[in-house]
């Protein structure tokens, strides 16, 4: 399998507040990982570092085996698309404007290439097309998550990190944007790293699913094997607390 993302000792601490010591990992090229623990154990932490909008103490993070501290940044997240539960779509700009911004920042788009690029991220992400000249307030919290991953898509990234994003929307919504994302990565062949603090989303999603505990790493395994032999006490009540 090729290696799409790297953490070699990585430790990065928040003040006195360890939140990763010697953090070890191996993202594969094309595979959906997901995040869980609890509030606080690094796992966001661990997503930022990917796309360097942190910088971790000691140890390196590496993206297509080039160091994040040594890259261009700007370069970098043009190749990461970034879909958090806050979605933070800008309230002043249409859904179009919102979806092609980034894009757009480069200026060799004709206004024409844009709006066929936009109609085409909507009807990928479920839309309809015609909701590309709405605001988002106009938008229910589902359409505006679809949104949002249409906009972590539009610069076709091949690694997508997402945090949380379906974290603020309703059941019935969250089993859809579930269905759609994982169509999505198999369509598209884009390597996923995704945090959740729902087992049961982490177990459905992840071809790989890293449990976290205090800034380290209690299991890493398929969603069979976390299920069927839970690593520690942790992992135990994590699986059964919820399962049962």
């Amino acid at each position: 399998m090729e290696e799409c993302i790297r953490f070699e000792g990585v430790c990065k601490s928040y003040g006195k507040h360890t939140v990763l010591q010697d953090f070890n990992l191996t993202v594969y090229s094309g595979e959906f990982l997901t995040m869980i623990g609890r509030s606080g154990c690094g796992k966001t932490t661990a997503l930022r570092l990917i796309n360097g909008l942190l910088t971790p103490d000691a140890g390196r993070v590496l993206v297509d085996g080039k160091d994040v501290a040594q890259t261009d940044l700007i370069e970098l997240r043009r190749g990461i698309g970034y879909a958090i539960q806050s979605v933070g779509l800008f309230p002043h700009m249409t859904v179009e404007k919102n979806i092609i911004y980034v894009p757009s920042l480069s200026g060799k788009q004709s206004r024409e290439t844009r709006a066929k690029r936009v109609s085409e991220l909507l009807e990928t992400v479920g839309l309809n097309p015609s909701l590309a000249d709405r605001y988002p307030n106009e938008l229910s919290g589902g359409q505006q998550q679809r949104v949002g991953i249409a906009r972590a898509l539009a610069a076709n990234p091949r690694i997508l990190l997402m945090d949380e994003p379906f974290g603020a929307v309703d059941e019935i919504t969250r089993r859809s944007l579930q269905k759609e994302i994982l169509r999505l990565q198999r369509d598209l062949g884009i390597t996923v790293v995704f945090v959740t603090h729902d087992i049961k989303e982490a177990l459905h999603l992840g071809s790989r699913v890293l449990v976290m505990e205090a800034g380290r790493i209690s299991q890493l395994g398929t969603p069979e094997q976390i299920k069927t032999a839970p690593a520690d006490a942790f992992v135990r009540e994590l699986i059964f607390g919820q399962e049962e």
